[in-house]
């Protein structure tokens, strides 16, 4: 029974650890991960500093090869301050006769950047269905918190890039819907490992072209 037990305990581990890990790095910025969900969103936090050096935020989209969606961004990049929040938009349609769901996963690189890249509001992790022919605008609400002009490994950062990938969603074992990829995609979508390694069929840009995810 102990054996068992042991035995249970390692599988359920191992399971567990790839979730854990994401909400680790969502949590702290690990790994380019943007973050999310961590208290910063206070009124006094969310004040532009005036005077300080503009940051480029440049958006990418990629989708999966399963997904018969078009996935873009509709502007090509915006300029904020530090604690300046800004509103951007992607673009999704479903190109197929039937209803799909999809579900986004992110990254943003450099990855020295993603303590201070916080998302008040986003369509990542979280199912979108689209009917068959919808096409919809999906917004994005963010910014820069200002303790990065603490930072001295920011201090020259001008340029950042933000990049959603698009899965077909699939349910697993539990019930609970997840992107339909092999984990190390998934991984590579999110800054978690490179990109090189990851199957070059499986996901590609709003374009219809091979994806290339900028490494940090």
């Amino acid at each position: 029974m102990y054996t068992s037990a042991v035995i249970v305990f390692a599988v359920g581990a191992s399971y567990a650890a790839v979730p854990l890990y994401r909400m680790f790095c969502a949590a702290t910025g690990f790994a380019g991960t943007p973050v999310v969900g961590t208290g910063k969103f206070e009124a006094e936090r969310l004040v532009p500093v005036e005077g300080a050096k503009r940051i480029k935020v440049h958006f990418n989209a990629d989708r999966s090869d399963q997904l018969p969606w078009t996935f873009s961004p509709q502007q090509k990049y915006v300029t904020v301050l530090p604690g300046e929040t800004s509103l951007a938009f992607y673009k999704a349609k479903n190109t197929s006769d039937q209803d799909i769901i999809g579900i986004a996963t992110y990254n943003v690189t450099p990855d020295r950047i993603a303590p201070y890249f916080a998302k008040v509001e986003c369509f990542c992790f979280e199912e979108q269905k689209l009917l068959a022919g919808e096409e919809v605008d999906m917004p994005l609400l963010f910014f820069i918190d200002k303790d990065v002009l603490d930072d001295p490994a920011c201090r020259n950062l001008d340029d950042v890039v933000l990049s959603y990938t698009f899965f077909r969603a699939r349910r697993n074992a539990q019930g609970l819907l997840e992107p339909d990829a092999s984990e190390d995609v998934l991984q590579a979508s999110q800054g978690f490992a490179d990109f090189e390694h990851a199957p070059k069929a499986e996901v590609r840009n709003g374009r219809g072209a091979p994806a290339s995810v900028p490494n940090p």
